[in-house]
Order: structure tokens, then sequence, then C-alpha cells
């Protein structure tokens, strides 16, 4: 019998890098919510078809496609491991992270507690 992780557990950690499931980009987590812990405007601004449950982990990424970098918010049920084991190319992971071993950055000392 296979026991069901309840929803709320994390799957992934900080400095893992992941994909969306739906979208095109990719990134690095540098913190995880719980769950859901963004303004209700943001909530409501997603189209309600892909609106994710609030009662799951949120991460923050720093985020990169084919664009631009930028940071976002994605609940866990969109994020998948990404397994191309290159780095993401965001500006503010030199001051969190150091040293990528092709899944994940190791988190800077002084940001560790």
């Amino acid at each position: 019998m296979t026991m069901q992780l309840p929803m709320r557990e994390a799957r992934f950690t900080i400095g893992e890098v992941v994909k969306h499931r739906l979208l095109d980009f990719r990134g690095v987590i540098f913190d995880v919510d719980p769950e859901f812990a963004n303004s209700d405007e943001w909530y409501e601004a997603i189209p309600e078809h892909m609106r994710p449950r609030k009662d799951q982990p949120f991460y923050h990424l720093l985020a990169e496609n084919a664009e631009s970098s930028y940071v976002a918010y994605v609940s866990q049920q969109n994020l998948l491991p990404d397994e191309e084991g290159i780095e993401v190319d965001h500006p503010a992971i030199a001051g969190l992270f150091e040293g990528f071993d092709g899944a994940r950055y190791r988190l800077r000392p002084q940001h560790r507690h």
C-alpha cells in the first residue's frame, strides 16, 4: 500500500532548479511558503481555469525564459524538476547561491538558517 503525501508537504527545496508545468520558464527556488501567501489581486489575475488551489506549497523562483529573467511565484502543482542540468541565467543568483551541481544550487552560508 502506498501513502499519499499531504498536499502541504513541499516536494522541492531551496536551491533546486525546476520548470513550470504549463508555461515556458524555469528557475531556482529561493523561498517556500507552506501555502498561498500572496495578494488576492495576484490570485484573481490568474485565469480561473488555471488557478491553483491555495492549500499547497508555493515557491519563489529566480526565473528565466527566452526573453528575460524575473521573480516568479508558483504553486507546487505547476512545477516539475528541471533535468537539463543547465544553470539558470538570473542576475540575483550570485548573491544568494554559490556552486551548481547540475541539479541544484548551494545556498551561501550567510543565507542559511
